[in-house]
């Protein structure tokens, strides 16, 4: 039981490792988008043809721009339920620990109380052995 708990945890672990790096990854990508907007500057001159290309060529950048944006909060909302989930598989798993530490301590409570209870025997039997010899000398 224990293992799987630990396999699980491992795996929200390894989730948890792939969401922060698609997370910087979306960073990445919406910082790129956010340059190449940033160097598409305005038109300031030519034909009304080009000046209309131009501002076109910007409105998609813009458009990449939020899209770029809009996967950076998904990656992060991603991160945060991968954060949740290991930290509930890390509390399922110290509470098997937790479990498996008190059986133990249980079992080694009866295991002494059992060597008590024997070693006490022996002592009762061998003080009537020793009134038996006595009474009998």
């Amino acid at each position: 039981m224990l293992r799987a708990r630990q396999a699980q945890e491992d795996a929200a672990k390894g989730g948890l490792v792939r969401a922060r790096s698609a997370e910087r990854d979306a960073q990445d990508l919406a910082k790129r988008a956010s340059l190449d907007l940033v160097g598409a500057g305005a038109p300031t001159e030519g034909t009304a043809r080009a000046i209309v290309a131009a501002l076109v060529a910007r409105q998609a950048l813009a458009a990449n721009l939020a899209a770029a944006e809009a996967k950076v909060v998904e990656a992060g909302d991603h991160t945060a339920l991968q954060q949740k989930l290991l930290a509930d598989a890390a509390k399922k798993r110290r509470a098997v620990e937790r479990l498996a530490e008190r059986h133990a301590e249980a079992r080694k409570a009866h295991e002494m109380a059992s060597d008590q209870k024997a070693i006490d025997e022996l002592a009762v039997t061998n003080g009537q052995r020793a009134s038996a010899r006595g009474a009998s000398a």
